[in-house]
């Protein structure tokens, strides 16, 4: 006898159903907002979530130039990375990598995020960033979130 009333749906590639949103980053909390992004780039926010397939939707994050810190991240947050060669360790703060290259700052902070491993890159490939309030993707009729 069959008493469960549900059953349990596992979602693959051809019953995903992906959607376009865009989120204004505008004033926002860099990490707070990563956190969102990440968890809608996995699929978490879905009644049909399976964690080993990519059924999370795509993400568009504008305005990546007006993010905030809280407290003295702007000068104490240091981003490492690495040339390859002997002594090739290089240091920035998020402020200089701000006004360098303003969406790296969400883009690190997303993909720290995210599983390690094929299906984590996967997942970021669905995130596109841009600085200004402008983008290309309006062919895709993206839906706007509040946060």
């Amino acid at each position: 006898m069959n008493t469960l009333s549900y059953k349990t749906v596992s979602a693959n590639k051809a019953t995903v159903n992906k959607e376009w949103v865009i989120i204004d980053a505008d004033g926002m909390i860099l990490g707070r907002l990563a956190s969102v992004v990440a968890s809608m780039l996995r699929g978490k926010h879905k009644t049909n979530f399976t964690p080993h397939v990519d059924c999370g939707d795509n993400v568009i994050v504008i305005n990546a130039e007006k993010i905030n810190l809280s407290g003295a991240k702007w000068s104490d947050k240091i981003y490492i990375r690495h040339t390859g060669f002997p002594g090739g360790q290089r240091f920035t703060t998020a402020e200089a990598m701000l006004k360098k290259k303003p969406i790296s700052l969400i883009e690190h902070a997303v993909k720290g995020m995210l599983p390690k491993n094929r299906l984590g890159s996967e997942l970021y490939r669905n995130l596109h960033v841009y600085p200004g309030s402008v983008h290309p993707h309006e062919a895709q009729k993206p839906k706007k979130i509040e946060l």
